[in-house]
């Protein structure tokens, strides 16, 4: 039998939410991806909740929340304690998109379903693998490789490839086959039919215009509200999409020498350009050639200041700027503060790169026509003063007192815990069977090496006893004892070391951050209820770095896995994605709903068979490309430990047809053909390509040989006539 394998949606089928899936590959269970959206809502991770504790390795593919942002609460409150898989960038982004989001809360609510901790504490777990590298995994997990490889969409954004015995389950999802300023295309299209491939439908219906194109339309639409005295708002993430707008709007500023201030406004900000910065081996092929010619990094801003603090923002003179602010939802954070200052002027403009969450503000923003009123809260942190701060002091004193109490209780108990266990290794008087203890000691002779100086007292006497601890040390013939253990710096004591601020990040979080996280001032958080009139412009820009509806169908083609599983995307989308792929893609086409386990195991039998020395020794490999292929005839026949083994043939084999290895690329061919005296004439390019390879066979006719792809012509011969 194939390899089993049943998919699990927990979250994220037919419609937009956050992504989470279980994988079961043999029996091993793989959380792939563990999202939550913008208004953290545990009631999406019920499903979750009922199989985190089966978890046996969680894949996770981006940086943002809709693909990690459950991790620190599944942890916490589900017992969720596999290990955690991921690139270097989407773990070290994806801590800094956790803080960011926990600060920008924490400013504006009394925030409880994770702490700063739990995110250090779920972000510990996390192994990091470079593209390409396969991680063999060990225990229940013998024989499984996982490997992560370019999606694209965001820095350090993965397609996971899953192999087991031969067959690859691939998992992608967000991916983006366009090369941008800081990302390089997904690799996906390198994929050959796989068992099976897990992706989305979210953009299963969507349009691109091209990238110049967009591109333009986007620095026209910011540079017209500039110049008119207004303001620019562009709602973001924290260290995901707001990359590639940095480096359009830097570039651009570069080119034409502007001077309009641009800032870049999360609690977090220098931070992550901090780190972008030491990431450009990840980057797009340009990026790294230009640093490694030039030694100027992409990232180095000259026309962006970060910014960490909104009064830092305040401060700024007074004029046209550009503000790209997290949250890109509008619900929180410092672009949920700046759109209720900015937009009830009409010259402003509020510019989303990206769709709102379902339900969000942003999302309402963004309906068509949008409201011309919303109603806010405006919230924010204040410190106590006066009787608020005394009666916070006085609850606090109260507070430690009883711990202090709590705590003198314990140790009693511990100390009467270590009395009891002396007595029972000595040898207590025992009266009508049971030895007699009371608080202070034990009556008679409760100890034999108790030592009274000057007297012996009587036999009803009670003698003073005490805990009493061992402290001498083991000795022998070299000194001593030493355990080598007492000196050794364990790893997560060391990992804890770096750790002066928020986690493992080895002291790149700047001191403004440091301190916001450290802030332990008593305060408390006041709000208003305010009705914002929306006059300022609203615009949507699809930069949200996906492939469209187009690319995504003409991809799945090329891939043509064996089984196609289809996720994250609307009902309309995901259906129209399924009737399409089932007609051009494959026959085995699953839309799965929330909860809903299908198994997708590999229709072909595959056995593993032991090749004999004897018949190695005869075999003849040649040289294809990087690699080694030769033919195999053999008799299969059971061995005594019930393994299958390879024999020779007993008789000769026939003669062995050509057979293509691999996937041939038109290009190579044509210029093979051609270095043999053959004409050839190549049409399409990539994926469509075509080869026509044409002789005379009669003056009135011509036999075109066709060599392509499927979606070209089904045959191999075509007969034309020649005109």
């Amino acid at each position: 039998m194939g390899t089993s394998v049943q998919v699990t949606p927990l979250c994220g089928v037919y419609n937009e939410n956050p992504l989470s899936y279980l994988v079961s590959i043999d029996g091993f269970n793989f959380l792939i991806d563990c999202g939550w959206n913008d208004h953290f809502d545990p009631s999406l991770l019920q499903p979750l909740s009922k199989v985190a504790s089966k978890i046996d390795a969680v894949l996770l593919s981006h940086s943002d929340t809709l693909h990690l942002g459950a991790l620190p609460y599944a942890m916490k409150q589900f017992g969720l304690s596999a290990p955690i898989y991921a690139t270097e960038p989407v773990y070290r982004l994806g801590l800094l998109t956790m803080y960011d989001h926990y600060l920008s809360r924490k400013q504006v609510s009394e925030f409880d379903l994770f702490t700063l901790d739990d995110i250090d504490s779920a972000f510990q777990n996390v192994t990091r693998l470079t593209y390409s590298q396969n991680c063999h995994l060990t225990g229940k997990g013998e024989g499984i490789v996982i490997a992560p490889h370019v999606a694209g969409h965001l820095l350090g954004g993965t397609v996971w490839k899953i192999t087991k015995d031969g067959e690859d389950v691939i998992y992608a999802v967000d991916f983006n086959h366009r090369k941008e300023r800081h990302l390089n295309g997904t690799v996906l299209e390198s994929f050959v039919r796989p068992a099976v491939l897990i992706t989305d439908a979210y953009n299963a219906l969507s349009n691109q215009p091209s990238r110049r194109q967009r591109d333009q339309e986007f620095v026209d639409a910011i540079l017209n509200t500039l110049r008119g005295n207004g303001n620019v708002l562009l709602p973001v993430d924290t260290a995901g999409r707001v990359l590639e707008l940095l480096l359009i709007l830097e570039q651009y500023w570069e080119q034409n020498h502007l001077t309009y201030p641009i800032f870049f406004l999360t609690y977090i900000s220098s931070s992550t350009v901090d780190y972008v910065k030491s990431f450009l081996e990840w980057m797009s092929d340009s990026i790294a050639k230009s640093f490694e010619h030039t030694r100027d990094n992409a990232f180095l801003l000259k026309h962006v200041t970060l910014l960490i603090n909104k009064n830092e923002l305040e401060s700024a003179p007074e004029g046209p700027k550009i503000v790209l602010a997290s949250m890109a939802s509008l619900e929180v954070g410092f672009s949920h503060d700046i759109f209720v200052e900015w937009a009830a002027d009409s010259r402003n403009l509020v510019l989303f790169t990206e769709r709102g969450q379902f339900g969000t503000r942003a999302r309402m923003l963004q309906s068509d026509p949008p409201p011309k009123a919303v109603k806010v809260t405006l919230s924010k942190r204040v410190p106590l003063v006066g009787e608020e701060l005394a009666a916070y002091e006085e609850e606090q004193e109260q507070i430690k007192k009883e711990e202090a109490l709590k705590a003198t209780l314990v140790k009693e108990e511990e100390t009467k815990a270590v009395i009891g266990a002396d007595i029972a290794k000595a040898d207590p008087m025992i009266i009508d069977g049971h030895a007699q203890v009371d608080a202070i000691g034990v009556r008679g002779e409760a100890y034999r090496d108790v030592l009274i100086d000057g007297f012996v007292p009587p036999s009803a006497s009670v003698a003073p006893m005490f805990p009493f601890c061992d402290t001498s040390s083991e000795w022998d013939d070299f000194g001593e004892v030493i355990n080598p253990d007492d000196y050794v710096i364990k790893d997560e004591d060391m990992d804890m070391g770096s750790m002066p601020v928020g986690g493992d990040l080895d002291g790149k979080l700047d001191e403004g951050t440091a301190s916001l996280m450290l802030d332990t001032t008593p305060s408390k958080v006041v709000s208003t209820e305010l009705t914002v009139q929306v006059k300022s412009s609203l615009v949507y820009m699809d930069f949200e770095g996906r492939s469209d509806g187009r690319s995504i169908k003409s991809i799945l083609a090329h891939v043509a896995p064996l089984k196609l599983v289809l996720v994250h995307g609307s009902a309309e989308a995901t259906e129209h994605l399924k009737q399409h792929c089932l007609k051009h893609v494959c026959p085995h086409v699953y839309a799965p709903q929330i909860e809903e386990t299908i198994d997708v195991t590999s229709d072909l039998c595959a056995y593993k068979v032991q090749l004999s020395e004897k018949l190695m020794s005869n075999v003849l490999f040649k040289k294809l490309g990087d690699y080694e292929i030769a033919w195999i005839d053999s008799e299969v026949e059971k061995t005594e430990n019930g393994m299958l083994s390879s024999l020779p043939l007993s008789t000769a084999a026939p003669p062995h047809k050509s057979v293509l290895v691999g996937d041939l690329k038109m290009a190579d061919f044509k210029q093979f053909l051609a270095g043999k005296g053959i004409q050839v004439l190549l049409y399409g390019c990539d994926a469509d390509s075509c080869l026509v390879v044409g002789m005379r066979l009669r003056p009135d006719r011509l036999v075109l040989k066709f060599f392509g792809t499927k979606k070209w012509y089904p045959k191999t011969e075509l007969y034309v006539s020649v005109q």
